[in-house]
């Protein structure tokens, strides 16, 4: 089994969300929404949901009319797929690529891909500069724009709250956060800083990790888990530390799963 976390920049239209994620069933184990990212992240299971759902989302949305703070080249921004126990890398990049072929030939919206080739800033940085699409057209789609489709293993979407910061302070702490393990922006959302992040090696510098590196350097208001976090980093961590941290056992993926495969058995 994949899992596939797919970024759409649409994060303000809630009511359009729901209606989406009500006609492609029971593989959405999360969404998570934002205002001023203007963005939701779906994570689902099953091999042709994300066709689905970026088809309705092709249909719905315009990039032309999008205003947010998060990176994007497009409506459906990025589709990594990732894989779960019992799959593989290659499972992964061969789910990718089939994507890619079916957004190019289906949607008419270029793909470009990354994962062993290349990481996901590369092809932020290179697209439509000196980087041709991997797949479709050479130029964005009118409205949709490009997507970026990935093989990658598994990562966690971590959000940091900041209180009485500047954006110079938020952005000095990614600065001083970023690595190899952990991928960082300084954010002004709002009246509020975030310090952002995606902590690639989740077992090496994970939640707890990352916010007591930056509370060592700001005060903290709070934080947010954006998507799912394998059950594994939760154990990792003192329970008493799961509230303070955005965690718990229900926003795991394996609970998410048992928790669809229930629905799936109670409807058939």
């Amino acid at each position: 089994m994949l899992e596939c976390v797919i970024n759409i920049s649409e994060g303000r239209q809630l009511d359009t969300i729901a209606k989406i994620r009500s006609q492609i069933g029971n593989d959405v184990l999360d969404i998570h929404s934002d205002y001023h990212h203007h963005r939701s992240v779906f994570t689902i299971v099953g091999s042709k949901t994300p066709h689905q759902l970026a088809e309705l989302c092709a249909k719905q949305f315009d990039l032309s009319e999008h205003i947010g703070v998060h990176p994007r080249i497009g409506i459906i921004d990025v589709v990594p797929f990732v894989p779960l126990d019992d799959s593989t890398i290659e499972d992964a990049i061969n789910a990718r690529n089939e994507f890619a072929e079916f957004a190019a030939s289906e949607l008419k919206i270029p793909s470009f891909v990354y994962g062993p080739e290349r990481d996901l800033p590369e092809v932020r940085k290179r697209a439509f500069v000196d980087l041709t699409p991997d797949f479709g057209p050479n130029e964005s789609h009118p409205t949709a724009g490009a997507i970026c489709v990935g093989a990658r293993q598994i990562l966690v979407a971590y959000n940091v709250w900041l209180k009485n910061s500047t954006i110079e302070d938020g952005r000095r702490i990614a600065r001083e956060l970023r690595s190899r393990e952990v991928r960082t922006l300084g954010l002004k959302l709002g009246d509020e800083i975030q310090v952002s992040m995606n902590l690639i090696a989740p077992d090496v510098a994970g939640p707890a990790f990352v916010f007591d590196e930056i509370a060592k350097r700001a005060e903290i208001d709070r934080a947010e888990l954006v998507g799912l976090v394998p059950a594994r980093v939760l154990t990792q961590i003192t329970k008493s530390r799961w509230a303070e941290l955005d965690l718990s056992k229900e926003k795991t993926i394996e609970w998410c799963l048992a928790a669809r495969n229930r629905a799936m058995q109670n409807f058939e």
